[in-house]
């Protein structure tokens, strides 16, 4: 077919299957935009900003698995989406953002909005495209997607100046993609995943490790047999949550800065690490010298960089997490004794039942937790749960039951503030009848705030929980424990009107100040089917905890001030 260039973006958009687009026009990407204008093979939803519609894009991507598409102009709209980008490139999600670029003859000479985007981006991508012909762009959009999609996925740029837009050519867009310098990851080493259940077997307390790279590759069902059939002990990071489930037995819960008691006492005193689908990030190991010291290392991950570049790594294996496993599972059955493993899993309920991860309630006021505990009890398993960056992320992260894969949505390596709201967005489009919560504070919250307008204009009800303590919280925290107490920059006392703003944009609003209260807006935001803001005043000074200080070793964690009462513990 003849056709130019913006035609033919959104030709293969509808070849790729992509229903949803993220994204802002201007005057490089006008072409382009004009074309979907007159298409019907997609919608486009109109972010207020750059950098919402790329992270709109990504909650998409993380909530249903497949690859998020966002569209922005070249100049001041791409830097906008940098933040998206580098958000989607830390946690290895699927996108493909199409920007515009000013005509070719303007390159290199500082023309209006010009920006070397490649140039940019090419930290934050996992490959970037600069468009320089017609013939080339049904090609580079294919291999995009493939880029985008296979092996460790990661974000994928497109850079199109305006002129080849308008240009005409003919599109044939190829049924499959040949890339000689990009290697698809091969099938794991038999040998190598035998050596890995050889160690398992001789291992007196060995772990499940399980990263984000479990979600990515689908390899939760996989992983709970693995666990089931061995009684092997079990610990999550962040991006893994959800994966085993919040009531398996095996669970011992989140490891890390904020993991809890049990958990990162197993890590310190397992003897071996099977480790699946995780980088070793510090929030999770601490001081390197000191984690897991007493065990051996299996690293099972897609991406041969990873292995071994921040531990020394015993049984190393190149693969995709879930045909790992599966192999592991066919290798351990009939040969392993889940009995072998008792005393380690009994060791480890005694630290579970020492310090569980647990609060200090109050009929006084509001505790976070609390709150976030009874969202679990009032939407649990039916609800999609993103969130922002700060203690609200912790303590959603601490407290919420997740029960499935994709369930929580989350912005781990970036640690993106202004990240909730659009991926929210973002996951309501992907699954429109599940309820979708996003946890933030007051100060996270401000960040892209105009995507209020967004979510009210398309109908998108996503449900945001304020938790407000009038502070930049997670900085506050460091700033009492660490620097005496000097608040410096992060008190929020001077506050908009949350239940007005929303009201503003079309959306309602709650003011939250009793248990009461929460439980009474919580069921009618539900019942409305509107973007909401639930503004509730908690406890200001509450802390994440436990806690362990940067560069801290695992086991030397601050914990609360009480244990569990009936072991009498202080």
């Amino acid at each position: 077919m003849n056709m130019n260039g913006a035609q033919m973006v959104c030709e293969a958009l509808v070849a790729e299957g992509v229903k949803t687009v993220f994204g802002y026009p201007g005057g490089a990407i006008m072409n382009v935009y004009d074309a979907i204008y007159k298409q019907d093979g997609f919608e486009h939803i109109l972010n207020r900003h750059e950098q919402a519609s790329v992270h709109a894009a990504d909650g998409y991507a993380r909530a249903n698995g497949e690859v998020g598409v966002a569209m922005v102009t070249s100049g001041p709209g791409f830097t906008n989406a940098v933040t998206g980008l580098a958000t989607a490139y830390m946690d290895s999600i699927p996108l493909v953002v199409i920007s515009g670029q000013v005509p070719q003859f303007l390159l290199g000479t500082d023309g209006f909005q010009e920006i070397d985007a490649v140039g940019i981006s090419r930290p934050c991508t996992k490959h970037n495209y600069l468009v320089r012909s017609i013939d080339d762009l049904p090609r580079i959009l294919k291999e995009a997607f493939h880029i985008a999609r296979t092996g460790r996925p990661g974000p994928v740029l497109v850079d199109i100046p305006k002129d080849i837009t308008a240009e005409m050519g003919d599109f044939v867009y190829p049924d499959e993609v040949d890339i000689p310098s990009y290697l698809t990851v091969p099938k794991a080493k038999e040998e190598d995943v035998s050596a890995a259940v050889e160690a398992i077997l001789k291992a007196k307390k060995p772990l499940l490790y399980l990263g984000g790279g479990v979600i990515l590759s689908n390899a939760s069902d996989s992983i709970r047999e693995l666990a089931a059939l061995s009684q092997i002990p079990t610990v999550e990071t962040l991006m893994a949550l959800g994966a085993m489930g919040a009531k398996n037995p095996l669970r011992l819960g989140m490891l890390g800065m904020h993991g809890n008691y049990a958990s990162n006492m197993a890590m310190s005193e397992t003897d071996l690490i099977i480790s699946l689908g995780a980088r070793f990030d510090d929030r999770v190991t601490g001081k390197l010298s000191e984690f897991g010291k007493y065990a051996k290392i299996v690293h099972v991950d897609i991406d041969p960089a990873n292995i071994g570049k921040l531990v020394n790594v015993d049984y190393p294996i190149v693969g995709d997490v879930k045909e790992v496993v599966e192999m592991m599972i066919s290798g351990l059955t009939g040969k392993v004794d889940p009995e072998q493993y008792t005393d380690w899993r009994e060791i480890l309920a005694r630290y579970d039942a020492l310090y569980p991860q647990s609060f200090e309630d109050s009929d006084e006021v509001i505790k976070p937790q609390w709150v976030i505990e009874r969202l679990g009890e009032l939407v649990g398993e039916q609800a999609i749960i993103t969130s922002d960056v700060g203690q609200h992320q912790m303590w959603a992260a601490q407290h919420f039951p997740f029960d499935r894969p994709r369930q929580w949505i989350n912005s781990g390596g970036l640690g993106t503030m202004g990240f909730g709201l659009p991926a929210g967005i973002g996951a309501k489009k992907a699954f429109p009848d599940k309820t979708v919560i996003n946890v933030t504070g007051d100060g996270s919250i401000l960040m892209n705030m105009q995507e209020l307008i967004t979510a009210s204009e398309y109908k998108i009800p996503v449900i945001n929980v304020i938790l407000n303590n009038h502070f930049l919280g997670m900085v506050r925290q460091w700033q009492t424990f660490f620097y005496e107490g000097r608040y410096a920059e992060t008190d929020l006392t001077f506050q908009p009107n949350y239940k007005a703003l929303a009201e503003s944009c079309h959306g309602i609003g709650y003011d939250v100040t009793t248990k009461e209260e929460f439980d009474a807006a919580l069921k009618d935001a539900i019942e409305k089917d509107k973007v909401a803001f639930i503004n509730i005043q908690v406890a200001r000074f509450e802390d994440v905890l436990p806690m362990v200080p940067a560069n801290g070793a695992l086991n030397n964690m601050m914990l609360p001030k009480i244990a569990n009462p009936d072991k009498g513990e202080k």
